[in-house]
């Protein structure tokens, strides 16, 4: 005798021939769970079919058009759902046709150059935005501040990069071209503290404003917000300038690259600062030396990865991996952190 398992549950016993009729009618399908009386292995109604040797043969319920008609129309074309406007409280379909349509969309419009490097950036850091809140956000978040800190963020960059050109005034710039390991300082000094430091102003400003005392988590993602916001500004940059006098699958590779890989870099980093700029606020006897990692951590990795980006990809992506595990890290070992700044 056969047993057929659906959902933990055990129907029947019966005969192999009756499981067979089953089969035939569509009551059950070769890939259901089954075991054999006194047998408590689990497999497939299709094995058992074969070990008594009988092979099943699906009735058709009528003709293709038949079958067609009985699903019927409103399920094929929904149409009551569409004119009724039911689906546009739907936030699933929202998100998967904005997020898949929308470059699509910007095809229509009369656009500069500029606008499509900044818009398809844009499109890129919504997705990003999206992966980091599904698997960062809390309670504490805020989208309003969210929209806040990713648009504010490329605003103040804008002033002090292009309007103001404040970055010229870091004498470690100037050592960017110079041979290894005094490149390395320029790199550290220059790119990374200066980015890395422009980058946390939103945080210092969040955590001023907030109304409570804000998890290492929030920070962590508003400063993964922050960082993404710079990579657009850095991207868009990039694309006019420098990747525009490169060859066409080189301009391709690195407008890619600046769109996705680079931003992410960009995120992790901020986000480590985030994360010390929090537990600065929390535990304020050790705000020195937390606010000293916060920047010190996330400048050397950028540094590291800058210098070693045109010589050596491959010890720049274990520098870019270093980065993520140390946040995985960080966040997990948070219980740590606490226990040992409370003593």
């Amino acid at each position: 005798m056969i047993y057929v398992v659906r959902n933990g549950k055990d129907f029947g016993p019966y005969s192999e021939q009756q499981v067979l009729e089953y089969v035939n009618n569509g009551y059950v399908v070769l890939h259901d769970v089954a075991r054999e009386d006194m047998d408590d292995r689990l497999t497939t109604v299709g094995d058992v079919l074969r070990r008594y040797g009988l092979q099943p043969t699906v009735v058709h319920e009528g003709s293709l058009m038949s079958q067609l008609k009985k699903i019927g129309s409103d399920l094929i074309i929904p149409k009551d759902t569409f004119v009724g406007r039911q689906w546009l409280s739907d936030k699933t379909l929202i998100a998967l046709g904005v997020v898949g349509l929308f470059p699509t969309f910007m095809l229509l419009l009369p656009i500069t150059p500029l606008a499509v490097f900044y818009v398809i950036a844009l499109y890129f850091s919504c997705i990003w935005g999206l992966f980091f809140y599904y698997l960062f956000k809390t309670p504490q978040v805020s989208l309003k501040t969210t929209i806040s800190v990713f648009f504010l963020t490329q605003l103040f960059v804008f002033v002090v990069w292009n309007l103001l050109g404040l970055v010229r005034f870091n004498p470690f710039y100037y050592f960017i071209n110079t041979p290894f390991p005094f490149d390395l300082l320029g790199f550290v000094l220059g790119v990374g503290l200066t980015e890395e430091a422009a980058k946390m102003v939103p945080l210092f400003y969040i955590n001023k404003k907030a109304r409570e005392p804000l998890m290492p988590r929030t920070m962590v993602y508003y400063g993964l917000m922050s960082g993404i916001a710079f990579g657009v500004f850095e991207g868009v940059q990039y694309q006019v300038t420098i990747n525009a006098q490169m060859d066409y699958t080189s301009a391709f590779y690195s407008n890619i690259a600046r769109l996705t890989s680079l931003p992410f870099l960009h995120a992790v980093w901020c986000a480590i600062a985030g994360y010390f700029i929090a537990f600065a606020n929390l535990y304020p006897k050790y705000r020195r030396s937390l606010y000293f990692l916060a920047i010190a951590i996330p400048a050397l990795l950028h540094g590291l990865y800058d210098t070693f980006c045109q010589t050596s990809t491959l010890l720049a992506l274990i520098i870019s991996f270093i980065g993520v595990f140390l946040l995985m890290t960080y966040l997990k070992r948070g219980t740590d952190y606490q226990h040992r700044l409370k003593q």
